[in-house]
């Protein structure tokens, strides 16, 4: 599968532009939901992969068609801004791989809210290995930290979080490749534990430590939409959580059958690899608050905790938000029922 990066404040500038002037005409699609179907197109901000397993499930489940949606994935790429695609109504539902997209979006005015979590805890992890190894925030100083630029504002975070001067700390700009820390130009290398297949290649002995058990607690795959469709079409957002949820569910209790079904829809993707990734993917999709609040919950003391942070490091150039600002509840609460996690 890919390996994920958070985009950060990549497209914040071009989206930023548009927020002005952004027109309904996109929620047309939505209305349909009242004359049968509803059309979501879930727009990505990368290429699809195991993160999208239960939207796949769920669609060749009939999940989606059960609560009157026609529902479609859009890939992402590079070129792609999902956000303002979103944000101007052309598409109903987004998704990105990190939660400050969207608060840094919020703060430059662009009319989004966060609805639901498809992870209860970042899967971002520094990596080092067993002959060299750092377990936890001190173990960085005097390190070579291999990051992407996008990466930049996640390690400053962490080092601020734990009280480590930017200057103990050598950053390295590498790409998604793990290769610089098995050749030695680098002690760490980050990544997702869920990108099975870029960071097979470290072997058993790669040593692991995460961003959120560093202490920089954010939320990856944040689903997301305008606020003019969460405050217009309430019930569409409800339906598309009780099919996605249900989605999910059903590959945590078919594995091999989801990942069958997921290879089968994108045959680009390595079978092998994937069903490694489908367990580790599980355990942040159901595990933290989804145990007790079901599948896609979210904390508001997260958020704030995140836009603290941000705010601290000097992120956002227009306004903090508030909280309110960049999630809504409402959908979540309305289909608690139906997302409860089951034993």
């Amino acid at each position: 599968m890919a390996n994920l990066r958070d985009p950060g404040r990549r497209s914040l500038l071009k989206t930023s532009l548009i927020a002005g002037g952004l027109s309904a005409g996109g929620l047309l699609s939505v209305d349909a939901f009242a004359q049968g179907k509803a059309r979501i197109n879930m727009q990505l901000g990368w290429i699809v992969g195991v993160n999208q397993i239960g939207e796949v499930v769920a669609k060749r489940m009939g999940f989606y068609e059960q609560e009157g949606i026609d529902f479609a994935i859009q890939p992402g790429g590079p070129n792609i801004d999902g956000v303002a695609i979103i944000a101007s109504g052309r598409y109903e539902v987004g998704q990105v791989s990190s939660s400050p997209s969207i608060m840094l979006a919020v703060s430059q005015g662009l009319p989004i809210k966060c609805f639901a979590a498809g992870a209860q805890k970042h899967p971002y992890t520094y990596f080092s290995l067993a002959k060299n190894p750092v377990r936890k925030p001190a173990d960085l100083i005097g390190k070579r930290v291999g990051i992407p630029s996008t990466a930049g504002i996640l390690l400053r975070a962490l080092l601020a979080k734990n009280k480590i001067a930017e200057k103990d700390v050598k950053v390295v700009s590498v790409g998604a490749d793990m290769t610089p820390l098995l050749t030695g130009q680098v002690d760490v290398v980050t990544g997702w534990l869920t990108s099975t297949t870029a960071i097979k290649v470290l072997g058993p002995d790669r040593v692991e430590m995460t961003l959120w058990d560093a202490g920089v607690r954010l939320y990856a795959l944040p689903y997301y939409a305008a606020t003019k469709t969460l405050e217009t079409q309430p019930k569409i957002i409800e339906a598309f959580l009780r099919a996605t949820a249900k989605g999910w569910q059903h590959v945590r209790a078919n594995r091999d059958q989801a990942v069958d079904m997921l290879v089968k829809e994108y045959p680009n993707l390595k079978r092998e690899d994937e069903r490694i990734a489908v367990d580790v993917m599980l355990d942040y999709s159901f595990g933290g608050a989804a145990q007790t609040q079901g599948w896609g919950a979210m904390d508001p003391a997260v958020w704030q905790e995140q836009i603290t942070t941000y705010s601290e490091l000097g992120q956002f150039t227009a306004r903090t938000p508030k909280v309110e600002d960049v999630i809504s509840l409402d959908a979540l609460k309305a289909t608690a029922a139906a997302r409860a996690v089951k034993a």
